[in-house]
């Protein structure tokens, strides 16, 4: 499986950004793609994730402000972030955990090459 991001970018406060990542190879149908975010010296924190049913999870600090989208068709998931702020920065990695069946409690985790935010106040 690879995941190829695109998107980020330098933006001032209040901008906006889109990143897209494309999940290629042998992909399980259940699954949740997503992104996650990290700093310097701080661990890698979830932002936000779209299972392949759809479900959407974001975290406290973006609600309102990104949004979540999947093709899953195209394996492709889009995060549309508006009224970017500058504890927005960081480097973006985008996320797959898939497991073989909905019973399954084995999961194969991949990460993609980070994408790096930059908001400037």
């Amino acid at each position: 499986v690879q995941l190829q991001a695109s998107g980020g970018g330098s933006v001032q406060a209040g901008g906006s950004l889109r990143l897209s990542c494309e999940a290629s190879g042998t992909i399980f149908s259940y699954n949740t793609m997503g992104w996650y975010r990290q700093n310097p010296g701080r661990p890698r924190e979830l932002i936000a994730t779209v299972s392949h049913v759809g479900e959407i999870n974001l975290a406290d600090s973006v609600k309102g402000r990104f949004t979540i989208s999947r093709d899953n068709a195209k394996n492709v998931i889009d995060l549309q972030m508006d009224n970017l702020k500058p504890e927005d920065s960081g480097v973006y990695y985008c996320n797959l955990e898939m497991r073989v069946s909905s019973a399954s409690t084995v999961t194969s985790n991949f990460w993609g090459q980070g994408t790096l935010v930059t908001v400037s106040s």
